[in-house]
């Protein structure tokens, strides 16, 4: 059975970290393209990451760069994205999504999504 679970969010202060896992089950990372996205209440849902299937190619979005960092253990099926100087704009429901072809930000382009992690920054 496919799933993809999320953890890791939770509140955490301006500033601070966090580091979200999207834990992979039933399928094997050396196929598929694991991108993070993120929703805020009101807003639509953006792209902040990707890692290719060959763990090769990465993207972010431009007002997370230099502080979010994608990376995969293949051992554990497991995707993290690590999160520093945390922001109260980067409050919003995380998400881990996988689709079967290369690295890209466009949340249409994935076809199936774990149930998420809040992300809570405050001032």
């Amino acid at each position: 059975q496919v799933q993809l679970v999320e953890s890791g969010g939770g509140l955490v202060q301006a500033g601070g970290s966090l580091r979200l896992s999207c834990a992979a089950s039933g399928f094997t990372l050396d196929v598929y393209t694991i991108g993070w996205f993120r929703q805020a209440p009101g807003k639509e849902r953006e792209g902040l990451s990707c890692i290719s299937s060959s763990g090769g190619s990465a993207y972010y979005l431009d007002s997370v760069k230099g502080r979010f960092t994608i990376s995969r253990d293949k051992a554990k099926n497991t995707v993290f994205l690590q999160m520093n100087s945390l922001k109260p704009e980067d409050t919003a429901h995380y998400f881990c999504a996988r689709r079967p072809g290369g690295c890209t930000p466009g949340a249409a382009h994935y076809t199936y999504w774990g149930q998420g992690t809040q992300v809570t920054v405050s001032s």
